[in-house]
């Protein structure tokens, strides 16, 4: 018989993607709960969406024998309650809390991988004085102890930068409170015990070049199965690509793959896949080692697909059903894949997007080109979700080549016939009242964005939740 699993959010994107893992036809991917009101950044109803999955598994008249998600909060910590409520294998959710809470995991990794691990401490963002408790230097980075997708995340290389900062996290670090609902369902340390969503992490900064690993726990043992590049823009803020496989020297990925064990048993996670993130530093010869997803990474499924012949959905599918993964490698039909990010720095109006029929020429022209547009006409690039602090993506694009240089020829033919246009946001200035009262106008200057490639050799990406606008 069909074995039942239910996808938490699944979309059309990852629906294809699970129908070309091996097997499949033994498979029926039953959609659990609607991705659009999974995903929105204006507030996070995890207890609705408990209730509602409940619901509808409840209602189900057939076996359920996996219950798997793919994307970030609330997916990653709804995907262990519902495993131990319906008894089929998955993490403790006290081990996913171990790793999405961001000081309870750096406070973990210090007891396991301390080598590898930069100083760091919490603090409260509505305290006045919080820059005077942080114990080191500038620079450092600050982000809240839950978010998404490097949202709320900021280099602080002074103390205005420090200010600036914390005006944003003060305006908006409330879009995380559900997450506190999951800290009173575990016995928390008492050195956890009094951080919820709204304190922040300050950390060391750390560099280098940096990674993901990807990899799974069945049964307590732990696997590596892939390493992916993150390659970032010259500002160091900001990801241009994710490449795999990687390009780093054998005996470092190695050492990841023992760290990565290490972590990972100590805080007893099990029943799923996860990824890792490291950067090693080449001129100390230092690995660091920087967070802890609970999940596989969509962002990186087509790379899998165009290099190994399957995505990295084949993982979480097995692990969910306790089978032991048999991951195929190199049998693709590329030998590196990336995904670029195509950028903007100021926020502008979108007036003009490419067309299905200018995507279609293009991977017509570039077989295997997949491009995936982050807004839509009549927005503003600030309201397009999950940015980082510091740009705005208008594209996620998928490529595939033979070898490095001819995956950037493609990317650089590939953003050259790309057409997006946009309108420059300004306010008026004012003379009255009345008019400082009035709202911002928008110029009627229409610009045709010009493409820089030139960070595309250091260039790397970030992943998102939803694939819905995925094309061609």
């Amino acid at each position: 018989m069909k074995k039942n699993i239910f996808i938490i959010g699944l979309d059309d994107f990852n629906l294809q993607m699970l129908q070309s893992v091996r097997n499949a036809e033994d498979y029926n991917f039953i959609r659990l709960l609607d991705i659009h009101k999974l995903i929105d950044t204006d507030t996070y109803r995890l207890i609705d969406m408990l209730e509602l999955a409940e619901e509808q598994l409840d209602r189900f008249e057939g076996s359920i024998d996996a219950i798997v998600g793919y994307t970030d909060f609330p997916v990653s910590t709804m995907v262990p309650i519902l495993c131990e409520k319906y008894g089929v294998p998955g993490p403790s959710l006290e081990s996913v809390l171990k790793c999405e809470h961001k000081y309870w995991s750096r406070l973990e990794q210090r007891v396991a991988i301390p080598e590898h691990i930069p100083q760091f401490s919490s603090f409260d963002p509505f305290d006045d004085q919080a820059l005077d408790q942080i114990p080191f230097a500038f620079p450092f980075w600050i982000k809240p102890i839950k978010s998404t997708a490097s949202q709320l995340g900021f280099r602080i290389g002074t103390k205005k930068d420090f200010s600036r900062a914390i005006k944003v996290l003060r305006e908006k670090i409330g879009l995380f409170k559900p997450f506190d609902l999951l800290l009173d369902r575990v016995d928390l340390p008492e050195s956890v015990a009094g951080i919820n969503s709204s304190f922040c992490v300050a950390e060391q900064i750390i560099s280098g070049r940096q990674c993901t690993l990807e990899g799974y726990v069945c049964n307590g043992r732990v696997q590596t199965y892939g390493i992916i590049d993150s390659i970032r823009e010259s500002n160091r803020t900001t990801f241009a690509r994710y490449q795999y496989p990687s390009r780093l020297p054998r005996r470092i990925q190695d050492e990841m793959s023992r760290i990565s064990e290490r972590i990972m048993r100590h805080i007893k996670f099990d029943h799923s896949a996860f990824n890792l993130e490291f950067f090693w530093n080449e001129k100390q010869d230092k690995i660091w080692f920087l967070e802890i997803n609970t999940r596989i990474p969509q962002s990186h499924s087509d790379l899998f697909v165009k290099v190994d012949g399957v995505p990295n959905h084949q993982i979480m599918l097995e692990v969910a059903l306790n089978r032991e993964p048999v991951f195929p490698g190199r049998q693709g039909k590329y030998r590196v894949a990336g995904k670029f990010f195509l950028r903007e720095y100021q926020d502008k109006l979108i007036t003009g997007i490419p067309t299905r029929e200018d995507i279609a020429e293009i991977s017509h022209r570039l077989p295997g080109t997949l491009i995936d547009l982050q807004g839509k006409v009549g927005m503003k690039l600030s309201e397009i979700p999950e940015q980082d602090s510091y740009s705005y993506a208008t594209a996620f694009i998928y490529m595939g080549g033979q070898n490095q240089h001819e995956l950037l020829e493609n990317y650089k033919k590939c953003i050259q016939s790309l057409k997006f246009q946009y309108a420059d946001l300004t306010i008026p200035s004012v003379t009255s009242k009345a008019s400082s009262e009035a709202e911002p106008q928008v110029a009627i200057q229409v610009l045709s964005t010009p493409v820089d490639i030139s960070g595309a050799e250091s260039a790397s990406g970030l992943s998102r939740k939803s694939q819905d606008e995925l094309l061609p």
